[in-house]
């Protein structure tokens, strides 16, 4: 895809079930073109000009947190996302119904507060990854990923019966830039999920990448390789416990 794509000319699914994986359990959702090349540089932009402050640097990568952190799995602070997390990512996300059966039922209907309220920021240069993991139990188990900058693997991964990892991933899935990559139920509670700390995704193919039939651009990776580049990530979730201090001291506060 070439030029200039804006927001006016996404075309959006009917319904996720359009965009479901159909490799993986019946609950993961890929859609390549969720934002615009217009938009995904003002949100890179905010991203990158986020106050110092915002930022926590781990040995190989740093990440933003918004409104906040946790604290023992409650989020403290109640503000609303700023504008430019929320905008126009959130109102897409509450805008798609999950199915074809008339209902306008979306991928959040069923959570306690019935939209994303915390958004996790990694930014991961090339050969950075992240190891195998679940995101664990503060979140309801849906989990919506906005790729901006670049793309690469993310792989699944399953424990053996004697509780050990699996070395080997399940499935493998491409992320492309712009993409919004949904996975919810047992892919989040029974599946961990990594990224390996190489400099390029290789044996890329139609039988080794799940999505690979939903890609924007498959003909890029014809050789079997992606170069990466620094890819910034944005994770929604709902936070089940909210601390009701932190509904107080909202409306202190305003998003920046």
């Amino acid at each position: 895809m070439t030029g200039m794509m804006n927001a006016s000319n996404l075309k959006l699914p009917s319904s996720l079930e359009e965009n479901r994986i159909p490799t993986l359990p019946p609950t993961a959702y890929y859609i390549a073109d969720f934002i615009s090349e217009e938009e995904e540089r003002a949100i890179l932009q905010k991203v990158e000009t986020a106050p110092k402050a915002r930022w926590r640097q781990l040995s190989h990568r740093r990440l933003q947190t918004w409104p906040s952190d946790l604290v023992k799995n409650t989020l403290l602070d109640a503000r609303p996302l700023p504008d430019w997390l929320e905008s126009p990512v959130v109102s897409r996300l509450l805008s798609i119904p999950v199915s074809d059966s008339g209902s306008e039922a979306n991928i959040f209907s069923d959570s306690p507060h019935r939209r994303p309220n915390h958004v996790l920021i990694n930014e991961y240069p090339p050969s950075t990854g992240i190891m195998p993991h679940k995101d664990g139990s503060a979140y309801h188990p849906v989990v919506c990923t906005i790729s901006l900058g670049s793309t690469l693997c993310l792989n699944l991964y399953k424990s053996k019966e004697d509780g050990a990892l699996d070395p080997e991933p399940v499935w493998r899935i491409l992320q492309e830039p712009r993409s919004l990559l949904i996975t919810t139920e047992d892919l989040y509670t029974e599946y961990l999920h990594g990224i390996e700390p190489i400099a390029a995704d290789a044996n890329l193919s139609e039988e080794s990448v799940a999505n690979w039939n939903l890609l924007r651009s498959p003909s890029l990776y014809k050789d079997g390789l992606n170069q990466r580049q620094t890819r910034v990530s944005l994770t929604y979730r709902d936070v089940l416990k909210v601390s009701k201090l932190g509904n107080k001291l909202g409306p202190l506060f305003k998003g920046k």
